[in-house]
């Protein structure tokens, strides 16, 4: 088993960063890749970026490149979302996630450990 600890979100205005910390502990070794999901109210939930727990390789969405960068730190078994020039529409509950399968993946049913969750609300 896995267990994700989400902290870092919070109420900023557009234009602002912020950075999200995930903490894993548990049978760690056994994940290949971490991500970053969102939900905004009303809408479905939402890839936001993707790290390989090796390599490092990563993957974003079309709608936070050049904004948002994931980063890892294994010493540590945490992985970050750094976030900035945020917008409104960026306002969303963060989960993130562990796959102990894929490395890559984009697809939230390849991920079997999430957190809690925490909200991020940008203002205008």
């Amino acid at each position: 088993q896995v267990q994700l600890v989400e902290s870092g979100g919070g109420l900023v205005q557009a234009g602002d960063s912020l950075r999200l910390s995930c903490a894993a502990s548990g049978r760690t070794f056994s994940i290949y890749a971490m991500g970053w999901f969102r939900r905004a109210p009303g809408k479905e939930r939402e890839f936001v970026a993707t790290v390989a727990w090796r390599g490092g390789t990563t993957e974003y969405a079309d709608s936070v490149k050049g904004r948002f960068t994931i980063s890892r730190d294994n010493a540590k078994n945490t992985w970050y979302l750094q976030m900035n020039s945020l917008k409104p529409e960026d306002t969303a509950v963060y989960y993130c996630a562990a796959s102990t399968y894929y490395s890559g993946s984009v697809n939230p049913n390849t991920y079997g450990y999430w957190g809690q969750g925490t909200q991020v609300t940008v203002s205008s």
